[in-house]
């Protein structure tokens, strides 16, 4: 049987993460709820097309296809640029911040993922305005952006929640990973037994993704996967489709 190494002994990146009071940890898990209100349910990232194609037609395929896209793109893109977000907010580098979250949309290969992208960024800024209990007023500018990656938001939000970066990585990844199993079970189809299977393998995945994206210099930031971008360019043409397009 395989032993799984608890999080709080492993060491991502000479990060150790703090020690969460109840609250952080309520904060991390509301921001990483499937009942956010920031739509990422209607997307799926390119996997409608894959199963559409016979791509991914199996719990395990399924497993194939989110676990390499979490570490060929995830980790190349979202969580290294994701550490670069939150670090320009802990300094109030504003600028950098702004250049990070334009890099984060240049990375989106297709219409679909940009769109996602930005859809649910704006949904989350909207929310963070709304919030009571947090001060947003430093961010009015930010806030009120035409464009801004879900990235961008996601670190803003949990640099408002007193997260630190690695619990936001880590949060991230778990929205993702949700979403796409989420997904897997209605598309494929999946059983929930094994949605909850899945959810176990691929979280193994994550500490070691994390330290991986920690270690990408600024120049080698962003990935290209063919495939993905084929799928989610295609699903926009797809004559049924459950997920946004």
């Amino acid at each position: 049987m395989k032993m799984v190494t608890p999080i709080h002994m492993i060491n991502v990146a000479n990060t150790q993460p703090t020690n969460h009071n109840p609250l952080q940890l309520n904060r991390l898990l509301q921001l990483c709820s499937a009942n956010l209100p920031v739509g990422g349910f209607s997307f799926s990232q390119g996997l409608e097309y894959a199963v559409e194609m016979g791509w991914v037609t199996t719990a395990e395929s399924t497993k194939d296809w989110i676990s390499f896209n979490l570490a060929q793109s995830i980790a190349h893109t979202d969580l290294a640029l994701l550490n670069r977000l939150f670090k320009s907010l802990a300094s109030h580098d504003l600028p950098a911040f702004i250049r990070w979250d334009q890099h984060v949309l240049a990375c989106r290969e297709s219409n679909e993922l940009l769109l996602a992208d930005v859809a649910m960024g704006k949904a989350l800024m909207r929310l963070l305005k709304d919030l009571q209990g947090i001060d947003t007023t430093p961010y009015t500018d930010l806030i009120g952006s035409k464009e801004i990656s879900f990235v961008s938001a996601f670190a803003l939000a949990a640099y408002l929640f007193g997260l630190d970066v690695l619990s936001a990585q880590s949060g991230f990844c778990w929205a993702y990973i949700d979403n796409q199993v989420a997904a897997a079970t209605k598309l494929v189809p999946l059983g929930q037994t094994q949605g909850q299977n899945l959810l176990f393998e691929l979280t193994e995945q994550v500490a070691q993704v994390i330290e991986q994206a920690n270690q990408i210099e600024d120049d080698n930031i962003g990935a290209s996967l063919p495939r993905l971008a084929m799928a989610s360019a295609w699903h926009e043409t797809q004559y049924t489709r459950l997920f946004r397009s």
